[in-house]
């Protein structure tokens, strides 16, 4: 069940992110920012137990045509199981509905965001987010995440 995150769901995800970021996969969030981003956030949740986060991922918009699709994770026992698709796809219906022309995201994982039509793109060609937020990030200048981009139709 996918469903808008709460402030009760933060610290579960930011303990699901802490473990990916620690395992080099993703970029773990400060606490701090999840408060702040949280009704940029959707969870999967197990059916019987709405409380009990299985994946988590971050819509945030950047410009009045572009959005990012970010903190994307799903519990490693529960991969395989389409969370990850079903979760980016929410993203996408959230983007239509406020009519964001183009999704990007930054990403380890570049053939996973493939097989929704991303394509690779230099970061250069995102000075929006670069300067919003890149440049705070401890990897800035050497990021080693893979910039990927979406138009929506």
């Amino acid at each position: 069940m996918i469903r808008n995150a709460t402030i009760e769901d933060i610290k579960n995800i930011h303990a699901m992110l802490k473990y990916y970021g620690d395992k080099g996969k993703l970029l773990a969030r400060p606490l701090s920012k999840l408060y702040d981003h949280v009704r940029d956030f959707s969870v999967f949740t197990e059916v019987q137990n709405t409380k009990k986060i299985i994946g988590c991922c971050a819509l945030q918009f950047c410009w009045e045509d572009l959005a990012e699709i970010r903190s994307l994770a799903v519990r490693e026992d529960v991969t395989g199981k389409s969370i990850g698709k079903q979760l980016v796809e929410k993203t996408f219906e959230e983007a239509k509905q406020y009519k964001i022309k183009s999704l990007f995201t930054l990403t380890y994982k570049p053939a996973f965001f493939e097989k929704f039509g991303f394509i690779q793109i230099d970061k250069a060609d995102l000075p929006i987010k670069i300067w919003a937020d890149c440049i705070n990030c401890v990897k800035f200048p050497d990021c080693d995440e893979i910039a990927m981009i979406k138009a929506l139709e």
